[in-house]
């Protein structure tokens, strides 16, 4: 008895949506073996650089809240007098 088209199509479907899934299996081991054995190593050279560009970024606030205290307290003054 002879298929109707639907079911070839489906079948065909199916059939590509696993081989695009071994694939991606494939692919995902791949990456597993390739990568380095020393990621914590770059792991930690990562974060001293994030440390760095914080302790960067959060002296350059502290720079304006030292511009903004001596304003506040020289608004302070005025309405003193």
């Amino acid at each position: 008895m002879p298929r109707g088209r639907s079911t070839f199509t489906k079948r065909k479907k199916e059939q590509a949506r696993q081989q695009k899934q071994r694939e991606k299996v494939e692919r995902r081991v791949q990456r597993k073996q390739e990568k380095p054995e020393g990621g914590v190593v770059d792991s930690v050279d990562e974060m001293r650089e994030l440390q760095e560009h914080a302790a960067a970024q959060a002296a350059l606030f502290r720079i304006g809240e030292d511009e903004a205290e001596e304003s506040s307290e020289e608004d302070g003054q005025d309405s003193e007098e």
